[in-house]
């Protein structure tokens, strides 16, 4: 699976965003606005990584600040409409290449990859 996802990696633009920052916007998307310490936490990195990764993404206008009404403290992140269309992209770059691929796969070997699916993501939750 590594060299899959490296492969499928290696595919998007010279200069694209980072794993990291994609990993986030992901995240943001799929589960809403969240503090940078949370993000740090879920995505296992420390916050100056975070701060980081978030300043690229906001530079880039993928992600917004705003204060947290709870505690003006913090700050609250939020994917941006461009963030959204760029993950999209993302997507439907590595779809095609995926489905182009197995393209070449009889239809054995592709049930076989479906069965699969369900064990790998039970190891990753694991993991």
């Amino acid at each position: 699976m590594g060299r899959t996802v490296r492969r499928l990696r290696q595919a998007h633009a010279v200069g694209d965003i980072s794993l990291s920052g994609v990993s986030v916007l992901a995240r943001l998307a799929a589960q809403g606005p969240d503090s940078p310490g949370s993000l740090a936490e879920l995505e296992r990195v420390r916050p100056q990584a975070m701060a980081a990764t978030l300043a690229g993404l906001e530079q880039r206008g993928l992600v917004r600040r705003t204060p947290d009404a709870a505690d003006g403290r913090r700050s609250i992140v939020s994917v941006t409409d461009e963030g959204r269309a760029m993950l999209e992209e993302r997507r439907s770059e590595s779809v095609a290449r995926l489905a182009h691929a197995l393209d070449e796969f009889t239809p054995g070997e592709r049930a076989a990859l479906r069965a699969a699916l369900p064990l790998l993501d039970r190891l990753e939750e694991r993991l």
